[in-house]
């Protein structure tokens, strides 16, 4: 695997175990003399390059990534967003890639850095879809997590409704403030896409446009297709957190939901720990899927997985699921 870092440094979120604590990681080269060292754009507009070895450390991954460290932002705190291509990946291709959109980045290919130390597996679900021919290639953009995680995840609109008073007053409670998701999804949309979109070969349109996310990562996935039904084709919805928002999501679904004509959306749910609260939930929101004109397993599906849990090692069992439905080579 090739792996890139734009910078060298790293700091803690929460819990979570950083590449900066493995002294597996090997610096082979950097390179710009003349280097600017204020600011991500900056660097990488001076052409920073810091390559790591991590042969060592992540033996199985294939593809490349490429790390930048404080991708810098108006609207969030800066964070580190990881940007995998896969082996087939070609600059002088006539037609560009489409790209996935993923929340809690450091869970996604690295189990040293996931939170329970396994992680979604990404790079090998994408590279074993692409090698059977059954996906697109498509670039997979993870953007990592910090510790307003909940916030920036929680969908902001529907409980700024007045119906909704008990719910914010609750989320204020118990993260110290209201919803920062608004803020979050003009990172992505207005910040991390331009800047993929301008150095990778990408389909730019909304046809090619995903996003995908579990547990909190869900229903702001979710929130984002709602929002923004020009950028995003579709939304990945594993373990959805319901009860985050609860009756609220239901009247904004009745409202926002996109287009069935052209958009695809994918809900799954396990049984056991918190995906045991889901099955409820989920099947209100089943019915506002049909009432839309989403049809079943056509441009919407919805999974239960009897005896999954609500963890990375559940979710790495099955991403592969709405991988296909969202790149499959069958779609037009």
């Amino acid at each position: 695997m090739k792996f890139e870092v734009v910078s060298n440094r790293y700091d803690d979120i929460n819990h979570r175990c950083l590449l900066h604590n493995s002294n597996r990681i090997v610096p082979v080269a950097h390179t710009h003399p003349g280097m600017k060292t204020d600011g991500c754009m900056d660097r990488l507009q001076a052409g920073i390059n810091f390559q790591w070895s991590m042969e060592s450390m992540i033996p199985f991954v294939t593809g490349t990534i490429k790390r930048i460290d404080d991708f810098p932002s108006r609207f969030v705190e800066a964070r580190t967003v990881d940007i995998w291509t896969p082996p087939t990946y070609d600059e002088s291709a006539k037609i560009g890639c489409p790209v996935i959109y993923m929340h809690d980045g450091q869970n996604l290919f690295c189990s040293e850095t996931s939170f329970i130390g396994i992680d979604w597996g990404i790079d090998a679900a994408m590279c074993r879809l692409i090698s059977e021919g059954t996906i697109k290639a498509a670039l997979v953009v993870g953007i990592w997590n910090t510790p307003l995680r909940m916030r920036e995840y929680t969908p902001q609109r529907p409980l700024e409704s007045q119906a909704a008073g008990a719910m914010m007053a609750r989320c204020i409670d118990e993260h110290g403030g209201k919803p920062l998701s608004d803020n979050y999804l003009n990172f992505i949309i207005d910040e991390v896409k331009p800047f993929v979109d301008e150095h990778y070969h990408t389909a730019t349109d909304r046809k090619h446009t995903f996003i995908i996310g579990s547990s909190m990562g869900g229903l702001v996935s979710l929130y984002a297709l709602c929002e923004y039904p020009s950028i995003f084709g579709g939304a990945g919805c594993l373990s959805t957190h319901w009860p985050a928002v609860d009756t609220a999501i239901l009247e904004y679904l009745k409202e926002m939901i996109p287009d069935p004509a052209h958009h695809r959306i994918y809900f799954d749910y396990g049984t056991e720990t918190i995906d045991m609260m889901y099955e409820s939930f989920q099947k209100q929101v089943d019915m506002i899927m049909q009432s839309a004109g989403y049809g079943r397993d056509e441009t919407w599906i919805t999974r239960k997985y009897p005896g999954a849990d609500h963890s990375e090692r559940a979710w790495r069992e099955r991403v592969h699921v709405p991988l296909r439905f969202f790149l499959s080579t069958g779609l037009s």
